[in-house]
């Protein structure tokens, strides 16, 4: 195994002082450097318009992401909405509904937790059919989300109020890595898009998911580091694996 001296995960750069990755860098003396391939731009309220979403419209909303919080209370905003107090709220996990707090007082909002994913959370939604829900979404959204709300049989919309955009990397363009680390398909067709003729060499992968891995493998990449399995659920802790491994000699 080729040693390892440098990583480039395709993420901010963490915000926590104790991110594990940095505790990464401490322990093994490697340099990781942070860069996001894809980021996030909001729809402006003519967009919304044009898809016929009216807030008023609304008594639920089901939120799959922090950047769902933040694009719903942001449009609302800007469309001059005032999100009713009785609204309520259906999180899809409780990341998502601690999140919450930051434009709403919670003890006082009616808020529905899942436990991780859509399956979980639609138990919650069946007891309150009669509600008419939106699901604010990015462009990219998991076809099992819209088939299950439509397998409740529950009045609903899809507004798309921000959508994925791939970032520019060219500046990267003669800056080598040991390791890639990726979390999503879009973080894949990213790599692509600003690199046409990238070639792994001896550059290592390592993915987050199996969407992830396919959309590599798909990409003709090798992937040599791959997460979550029950005996490594996180990223960091598969790095230090492999680093310990390549770099014990």
């Amino acid at each position: 195994m080729i040693k390892v001296k440098t990583i480039l995960v395709s993420q901010p750069v963490p915000t926590a002082e104790n991110s594990p990755y940095f505790e990464l860098i401490d322990k093994l003396k490697v340099s990781i450097d942070f860069r996001s391939f894809i980021h996030v731009e909001g729809a402006v309220p003519r967009e919304v318009r044009h898809q016929k979403i009216d807030l008023n419209d609304f008594t639920a909303v089901i939120l799959t992401s922090r950047n769902a919080v933040d694009h719903y209370f942001r449009i609302a905003e800007e469309m001059r909405f005032e999100v009713p107090i009785d609204m309520k709220y259906f999180c899809l996990s409780e990341a998502v509904a601690f999140y919450l707090q930051r434009y709403i007082v919670y003890r006082k909002r009616k808020i529905y937790v899942g436990f991780r994913t859509i399956t979980d959370l639609s138990k919650v939604i069946r007891k309150h059919k009669n509600e008419i829900f939106l699901l604010p979404t990015s462009d990219k959204l998991k076809p099992a989300i819209p088939a299950k709300l439509d397998e409740l049989k529950i009045k609903w919309s899809r507004a798309i109020l921000y959508k994925t955009v791939i970032s520019n990397l060219t500046d990267l363009e003669n800056v080598f890595y040991d390791i890639l680390v990726f979390f999503s398909p879009s973080g894949i067709e990213s790599l692509y898009k600003n690199f046409p003729d990238f070639t792994q060499n001896d550059t290592r992968i390592a993915v987050y998911g199996k969407t992830t891995k396919i959309a590599a493998e798909k990409a003709g990449l090798t992937c040599d580091i791959t997460v979550p399995t029950p005996e490594i659920p996180s990223m960091t802790l598969a790095l230090e694996n492999y680093i310990k491994e390549a770099n014990k000699r």
